[in-house]
């Protein structure tokens, strides 16, 4: 099904298809998987499937660094609401662990099970519980879809409490999607349900952030032009709202690559996370 906004000429259905422009696009989950699968074998501090609520997907793996914790990562996964799992991302968690921060990284219940706003609230509570276990400051970070549940935490009248909100510091939005409004032009919306209040509800770019949060939105340089805007938009409709920093456009990156930084305590990304 291909789909142009008639106020707009864009082909919305091609300009949120990623595989469709990535040599090997629909061959990263699988490598993904092996990936995750090998780290959570050889991590010697890593909890799987810790409950923050009854439904089958309301589950975190957790992961603790060697010696003294300095706080907490929560990264969130993409897949547009209704693919993925928090197993295909465990290797991310790496470059936090070699500088003492613990990860958690939740799963959620997929559309059309969930609703966009339900799907915040669980991300919400996975914070709130994964929060009671580790001590300190927290990161905030997410991919896709995760970028855009990452942001809603930090938007005036989320669903974290302030003694939560209060210890997040830090916020990196990696190809984040936060504007919801196209994304009711493309097809996935027939399983997303996005309708026009929830859409307004549920952008971050249409909502006011948290003050003194420090943001980023990182992006792959050779993502789909949308994937750039949605980044940019972010950047600017949030500049002296909170302390939003320029959007970053990674070099040579797209968006199943731009994720790897966060396996190396090093690079640019992690250290965007981490301060």
């Amino acid at each position: 099904m291909t789909s142009a906004a008639p106020d707009s000429g864009i082909d919305w259905e091609d300009a949120f298809a990623n595989a469709d422009h990535i040599p090997g696009g629909d061959g990263f989950p699988a490598i993904w998987e092996q990936r995750a699968h090998a780290f959570r074998d050889s991590w010697p501090h890593a909890e799987t499937d810790i409950a923050y609520g009854d439904a089958t997907r309301e589950r975190f793996d957790l992961f603790r660094p060697d010696g003294l914790t300095r706080g907490l990562v929560v990264f969130v996964h993409g897949g547009y609401w209704m693919r993925m799992h928090k197993g295909l991302y465990s290797d991310l968690a790496a470059g936090p662990l070699a500088r003492g921060w613990a990860v958690a990284m939740p799963s959620y219940t997929l559309a059309p099970e969930a609703r966009i706003a339900d799907i915040t609230r669980q991300i919400g509570a996975a914070i709130c519980k994964a929060a009671t276990m580790v001590d300190g400051p927290i990161r905030l970070g997410g991919h896709s879809a995760g970028g855009h549940l990452v942001t809603r935490m930090i938007c005036e009248g989320g669903p974290l409490p302030t003694s939560v909100s209060d210890r997040i510091e830090r916020v990196v939005s990696i190809s984040g999607v936060h504007d919801l409004r196209p994304v009711r032009l493309h097809s996935m919306n027939e399983i997303l349900q996005i309708d026009g209040p929830e859409a307004e509800r549920e952008s971050p770019v249409l909502l006011a952030p948290l003050p003194d949060k420090s943001v980023t939105c990182w992006t792959g340089a050779l993502e789909r032009p949308e994937f750039l805007r949605q980044s940019q938009i972010l950047a600017e409709t949030w500049a002296g709202k909170t302390d939003m920093g320029p959007a970053v456009y990674d070099p040579g990156r797209h968006h199943f690559d731009v994720i790897d930084g966060l396996k190396q305590a090093d690079h640019p990304l992690t250290q965007s996370l981490l301060g």
